[in-house]
């Protein structure tokens, strides 16, 4: 994907709304004059700029439409009575007419090439699943998907799953108790990759049985980042940015992009938890302290990139392509 909209957004309005499921509603964005908006792959998400109080509250949603269409996207929403305030807003204010300020897209849990695929949704995490599993059975790939949630009610395009016949187990937890990703899984199998997105108690569930899989077989999004108790102390260190020829100090109680923003360096930026990918930063020289929520095993070893709303550093300089 090569497109985006502006780092500052366009607005974009909401031409169609509809209750998806039990606390779920869907979304239908199109620019206002009509025209075409970025490609996208299955997995993406974007950035919804959300006014609340005297601020701008930043949320990304995974669009779960059809890529075909390049007039429009399409998002579902979780209402999240104990979130910060985004789903609330999404639900109450965002009706058929209104107009939001968007960016991206980004994809950070893409779909990759495959024999065969084994998907796993939870909940909303239906939302980035549903183009991969059309995309997988459009490429002729052998795949399933494992769909489970708390009632069938709350579960959202069930009706667009239904064409799929058995390649789609759905598994209400009220009807079947706890997914049974042991059943599901099976033994590893060469080829074969496995796609998951949901709250974080089922992420950690499939990473636990895919551990003796092949590196590089497990992909996850999540919804928050993991909490990061094994993270060593938060030590001062030295930033050299390559292309701006500053050099910076970076505090114990500073991250660096809170050390970049001080200093007046532009920066892509959005969740600040270390979730969402847009802060990601090659590095040049030094070795990151990795404590984000979605780099790979492999990706943190070859410590060639960080999130710097997060991560820190392992030694006392880092060198970063900014």
């Amino acid at each position: 994907m090569n497109d985006q909209l502006p780092p500052a957004g366009a607005l974009l309005t909401v031409t169609a709304r509809i209750r998806a499921a039990d606390g779920v509603v869907a979304l239908t964005l199109r620019h206002p004059d009509g025209g075409a908006l970025p490609s996208w792959t299955p997995g993406a998400h974007i950035d919804v700029l959300l006014p609340l109080g005297d601020g701008e509250l930043v949320r990304q949603y995974s669009l779960c439409g059809y890529p075909a269409e390049r007039d429009t996207w399409q998002i579902a929403v979780l209402r999240e009575p104990a979130g910060r305030g985004g789903s609330a807003y999404v639900h109450e204010h965002l009706r058929e007419g209104a107009t939001v300020r968007v960016r991206g897209p980004r994809n950070t849990f893409p779909l990759r090439p495959a024999a065969r695929h084994l998907f796993i949704a939870g909940g909303v995490g239906i939302t980035p699943i549903l183009p991969m599993v059309e995309a997988a059975e459009a490429a002729g790939a052998d795949w399933r998907l494992l769909y489970g949630g708390r009632t069938r009610t709350s579960m959202a395009f069930l009706d667009r799953l239904t064409a799929h016949g058995d390649r789609v187990l759905v598994r209400p937890q009220d009807e079947h108790g706890l997914l049974d990703l042991t059943a599901y899984l099976g033994a590893p199998e060469e080829g074969t990759l496995v796609h998951a997105c949901g709250p974080e108690p089922l992420l950690r569930a499939v990473q636990e049985r895919c551990a003796g899989w092949p590196p590089g077989t497990l992909g996850v999004e999540r919804f928050a980042p993991v909490p990061t108790a094994e993270a060593g102390p938060a030590e001062a260190f030295e930033l050299e940015l390559a292309r701006s020829g500053l050099t910076l100090s970076v505090p114990p109680d500073r991250s660096v992009l809170e050390t970049l923003e001080e200093a007046g360096v532009a920066v892509d930026f959005s969740c600040r938890e270390g979730t969402c990918g847009t802060c990601e930063t090659d590095v040049l020289g030094g070795t990151p302290d990795h404590r984000d929520s979605l780099l790979s095993e492999d990706e943190r070893a070859a410590g060639d990139t960080m999130l710097i709303c997060v991560s820190r550093s392992c030694g006392p300089r880092l060198v970063l392509d900014l």
